[in-house]
């Protein structure tokens, strides 16, 4: 939906919430007019029910608005002395609109001092779930959310099974733009295989101020701009395609920015001819073949293993001469050099075109590519038959534009044009596993609108391979996912402070006892 779309939207709520309330706002001592005031009137509901003046900005809020609606439906019948079950559930089983058959029908009698505390334990209990949900779900959407890894595309500065905070903060927060869909849940209800969303009303992308913009090497995590929904079909078989915000997740290292010429030779990244220069952390991994003489024992499961060879720890062919490692380092590789036994180690690097590689002009491979430019917000790029296949998903798709081609003739939106114009900005994705990891050389640019957040901090990781305790990687529980040198546990700073918490408490405690005496 458009700005627009959605002005008229708004306005047809706050009519409809003024033919549904305003006698029951003049029956609460107000004036009528008082409930067709877009805000103010929620304002003035909130006199009328008793409730704080700030909850008006829940109702704002997309997800959380949804929450709060039932809420005060059931709050404003209760406040005329609609309290009973039957009351409840039909306000709610008619999503509000019961209100509007008490309005026209009944004399209602206000009750302006009626008692706000919950009248059992179990309309206590449900009143402190939902205040946690709101809470937990503003948290979620607009601070930080909890992230797992699945996949090794960015092996050695996130592992599978590290389990993440990320930050929504950094680059700043994007509004929901699925306004109607299940709290603090992604595309599917868990446990199920149904969406969780309605594709309609969707908000046009909005976004809060962060304090730092994406940097060239910093780990992202944005909405895959490729994805659709499998799962979903509709009745004629076709797929469906899912909102932005609805995409599934993906994080990635952030190798080319908005303006940037990017190409990439022989497996290394070069920004405007210049080779990318990664921070310490990062360690970029590549496919390698290692040569063995067949006679000299090696044990390459300690050997891997000693080496934290975490993905893809090789295979030997047929002939026993060659062993395939499909993630290495550069520091692995050199170790490997010096092994008895191992007589060369030769990195991979693919020579021919490759199906598949972005921008599906049989050209390129994941190893040798481009250059290609990264658009940028409010630049102009020549329009051709030949540049064109780069910027056609970003004018279609990412832009909504009307393009027709006809011949070496282009329109877009009608018009004839041999230019084109960013509306938002572009990044190129890549993981440091370099040949395990499906990216942007495969699909191409992420926009704007898809950032979700900054990956900050590692909370817990979960090795699956390990036994008992030892699935529980110490190393890596409360350490940061960015910053200088290598990573550092804060892991026992957490239980030192946890347990002056505790300790100091409890003198707390012991010493207003004393006073009390």
């Amino acid at each position: 939906m458009t700005l627009s779309l959605w002005f008229v939207f708004f306005l047809a709520v706050q009519v409809i919430h003024f033919l549904g309330t305003w006698k029951l706002y003049q029956n609460a001592g107000r004036k009528a007019w008082e409930a067709a005031i877009p805000v103010y009137n929620v304002i003035v509901l909130m006199k009328i029910i008793g409730r704080p003046t700030w909850w008006t900005i829940l109702f704002f809020i997309p997800i959380i608005n949804l929450i709060m609606f039932p809420v005060i439906w059931v709050e404003t019948i209760r406040s005329f002395g609609k309290k009973s079950s039957i009351d409840t559930l039909l306000v709610i089983g008619t999503l509000g609109f019961y209100i509007f058959y008490l309005n026209y029908t009944q004399t209602l009698t206000y009750e302006p001092d009626r008692n706000l505390s919950p009248d059992h334990k179990a309309a206590d209990t449900i009143s402190s779930l939902l205040f946690a949900v709101i809470v937990a779900t503003i948290v979620h959407t607009y601070l930080i959310q909890p992230f797992t890894i699945p996949t090794s595309s960015l092996e050695k500065s996130l592992l599978v099974g590290d389990f993440l905070f990320v930050s929504k903060m950094n680059y700043g927060a994007r509004v929901p733009m699925t306004t109607v869909a299940m709290p603090m849940v992604h595309d599917t209800i868990p446990m199920t295989k149904q969406k969780s969303y309605l594709n309609w009303p969707q908000l046009p992308y909005l976004r809060f101020p962060g304090f730092q913009t994406i940097s060239r090497t910093d780990i992202v995590v944005f909405n895959w701009p490729a994805d659709t929904v499998y799962k979903f079909r509709d009745r004629s078989g076709l797929r469906v395609d899912k909102p932005i915000d609805k995409k599934s997740n993906y994080v990635k290292r952030c190798v080319g920015v908005p303006g940037d010429s990017l190409s990439i030779k022989d497996g290394l990244v070069y920004i405007n001819g210049k080779e990318l220069a990664l921070p310490e952390r990062a360690k970029p991994q590549f496919s390698y073949n290692v040569a063995i003489d067949g006679k000299t024992p090696i044990d390459f499961e300690y050997l891997f293993k000693d080496m934290d060879v975490t993905d893809g720890a090789g295979f030997i062919n047929e002939a026993r001469d060659t062993l395939f490692v499909s993630a290495l380092t550069a520091a692995g590789a050199e170790r490997l050099q010096h092994v008895p036994g191992i007589t060369s180690v030769n990195r991979i690097i693919s020579k021919d075109v490759e199906d598949g590689i972005f921008p599906h002009i049989n050209k390129w491979n994941r190893d040798n590519f481009g250059p290609i430019y990264i658009p940028q917000k409010g630049k102009t790029v020549a329009l051709t038959t030949e540049t064109l296949p780069f910027y056609k998903t970003i004018i279609t798709d990412y832009e909504k534009k009307d393009l027709k081609v006809n011949g070496n003739e282009i329109r877009i939106d009608g018009k004839v044009t041999t230019t084109y114009t960013f509306d938002q900005n572009y990044y190129w994705m890549m993981g440091d596993n370099r040949h395990n990891s499906e990216d942007s050389r495969y699909w191409g640019y992420v926009p704007e609108n898809h950032i979700v957040g900054k990956p900050i901090f590692i909370w817990m990781s979960w090795d699956t391979n390990g036994k008992g305790l030892g699935k529980i990687r110490w190393d890596r529980v409360f350490t940061t996912v960015s910053g200088e040198g290598q990573p550092q546990s804060y892991f026992k700073f957490f239980l030192i402070a946890l347990a002056a918490f505790f300790v100091g408490e409890y003198f707390w405690k012991k010493r207003k006892e004393k006073k009390e005496l």
